[in-house]
């Protein structure tokens, strides 16, 4: 004797709820990634087709200003400029506690090369990784 089930389970599977956080997700990323700006300076960076997959967790911006004859130094975007002794310190304390302390410069293209060499030279006395920005030609 055959008993059979009068109830059957349905397998059909409604999508509209994976759609909807698919949605929410989408609306966050777009949002979030509009809100990520590595260097709020405005700088003419040099060109160059050679691009690094490292991350820098710490950034030295370089603005030069020829009409004044003058540079300014801001770390990690900050409008507020940093006196040239002041950025070892500021930079050495960034990344203490980084296993691969690496900083990136960020040079206007008209930046004398010795203003650069000097924030080199910072990276060789700490044994940091320095990334030389630039933009994709």
């Amino acid at each position: 004797m055959a008993i059979k089930r009068s109830t059957k389970v349905d397998p059909s599977f409604s999508m509209s709820s994976m759609t909807d956080i698919v949605f929410l997700l989408l609306i966050f990323f777009l949002v979030t990634s509009t809100l990520v700006n590595p260097n709020a300076l405005k700088l003419l960076l040099p060109k160059s087709t050679g691009q690094v997959a490292a991350k820098a967790t710490v950034s030295v911006s370089i603005k030069h200003y020829p009409q004044e004859n003058r540079v300014t130094y801001h770390i990690n975007g900050n409008q507020k400029p940093v006196a040239f002794s002041d950025i070892e310190p500021a930079v050495r304390e960034l990344l203490q506690f980084e296993d691969d302390p690496t900083f990136s410069i960020y040079a206007d293209e008209t930046v004398p090369v010795k203003e650069v060499v000097a924030l080199m030279n910072i990276a060789k006395r700490n044994h940091y990784k320095v990334i030389m920005a630039t933009s994709p030609e």
